[in-house]
C-alpha cells in the first residue's frame, strides 16, 4: 500500500494541527479568561479562577435585551431567507429563462461584497426610502446575505435530485402538492434545515451590516463590541462571548451534518438504499 493510500504523511498532519491551533487557540483564550480573577489587564498564567463573572454577566439587563434582539432578528431573518432562497433556487435549478445565469450571479453577490459596502448601500437606500431604522431594517440587511446560504444549499440539492422523480410522481397520479410533500420536500428537508441553521448563525453573529441598519437598540455582537472599550468589563465580555459561541457553534455543527447528501448519511449508517414508492399511497 502506498503512503497516499495508507494515510497522510507527518508533514501534512503537522500542518493540519497547526491550522487547528491557529483557528482555535484564540477561542481558548476567551474561555480561559472568562474564569480569571483579574478584572482589567490579564496576565498568563491567570492568578486564579472564579465563576463570579458569570453572575455579573447574567445580572446585566442590557445584555439580556441585546440577546433577545439578536435571537428575534435571527429567527425572522431565517424565515425570510428560507422562503426567498428556496424559491430562487427552484427557479434557477428547475426552469430555463433569459437571464438565468445573471440572476444566479446577482443572488450570490451580496455575500461576496465587503460587509461595509453592503451596509453603506443599505443605509443610503433605506434613508432615501424614508424608513425608520430599527428591528425591520436590521432584518432586511441580514436577509440580503443569508438568502445566499439557503439558495446555495437548496440549489445544490435540487441539481443532485433527478427530475425523473417528479415525472414519475406525476405519472402515478400525484397532484402538485402531493409531489412536493412526498417527493421534493423529503429530499430537500435537510438542505433547508441546514441552510436555515447556518442563516440563523450568520445573522446572530453579524456586526458590520447591523451597525449601518440598526436604530438605537443593540444586538449582542454590538453589545460585546461596545463593552470591549471598558477595561473593567473584560471578563464579563469574555463570558458573553462564550455564550455567543455556544449559540453559533452548535447550530453550525448541526448544519454541517445535515448538509451532507442523504445517500452519504445512509451509507455511513449502513442502511440499504431507499426504494421508490407511489407518492399517492396507491
Amino acid at each position: 500500500m502506498s503512503r497516499a493510500e495508507g494515510g497522510a504523511g507527518i508533514g501534512l498532519r503537522l500542518a493540519s494541527f497547526a491550522v487547528v491551533l491557529f483557528l482555535y487557540v484564540p477561542l481558548g483564550v476567551i474561555a480561559l479568561y472568562a474564569f480569571t480573577m483579574q478584572s482589567t489587564s490579564f496576565t498568563f498564567p491567570p492568578p486564579g479562577f472564579t465563576t463570579r463573572w458569570f453572575g455579573v454577566a447574567f445580572g446585566r439587563g442590557d445584555m439580556w435585551a441585546a440577546l433577545r434582539l439578536s435571537l428575534s432578528v435571527g429567527a425572522v431573518t431565517t424565515v425570510m431567507a428560507l422562503f426567498l432562497g428556496s424559491f430562487l433556487a427552484a427557479a434557477v435549478a428547475r426552469t430555463r429563462f433569459a437571464g438565468r445565469d445573471l440572476l444566479a450571479f446577482v443572488v450570490v453577490l451580496p455575500i461576496a461584497l465587503p460587509g461595509i459596502v453592503t451596509g453603506i448601500a443599505l443605509r443610503s437606500t433605506l434613508t432615501l426610502a424614508g424608513f425608520d431604522f430599527g428591528f425591520w431594517t436590521v432584518v432586511v440587511g441580514h436577509t440580503t446575505f443569508t438568502i445566499v446560504i439557503v439558495y446555495n444549499n437548496v440549489v445544490a440539492r435540487l441539481r443532485r435530485l433527478s427530475p425523473n422523480l417528479v415525472e414519475a410522481s406525476a405519472d402515478l397520479g400525484a397532484s402538485g402538492f402531493q409531489t412536493f410533500r412526498h417527493v421534493l420536500f423529503p429530499n430537500l428537508a435537510t438542505a433547508l434545515l441546514a441552510g436555515g441553521i447556518l442563516a440563523f448563525a450568520l445573522s446572530f453573529d453579524e456586526i458590520i451590516v447591523t451597525t449601518f441598519t440598526r436604530g438605537g437598540d443593540k444586538t449582542l455582537p454590538i453589545w460585546i463590541f461596545n463593552e470591549l472599550f471598558r477595561p473593567r468589563n473584560r471578563p464579563v465580555t469574555n463570558v458573553v462571548a462564550l455564550l455567543a459561541m455556544a449559540f453559533t457553534f452548535l447550530p453550525l455543527l448541526a448544519a454541517q451534518l445535515l448538509a451532507r447528501d442523504p445517500s452519504e448519511r445512509r451509507s455511513a449508517r449502513g442502511a440499504a438504499p431507499m426504494t421508490a414508492t407511489n407518492p399517492t399511497g396507491a
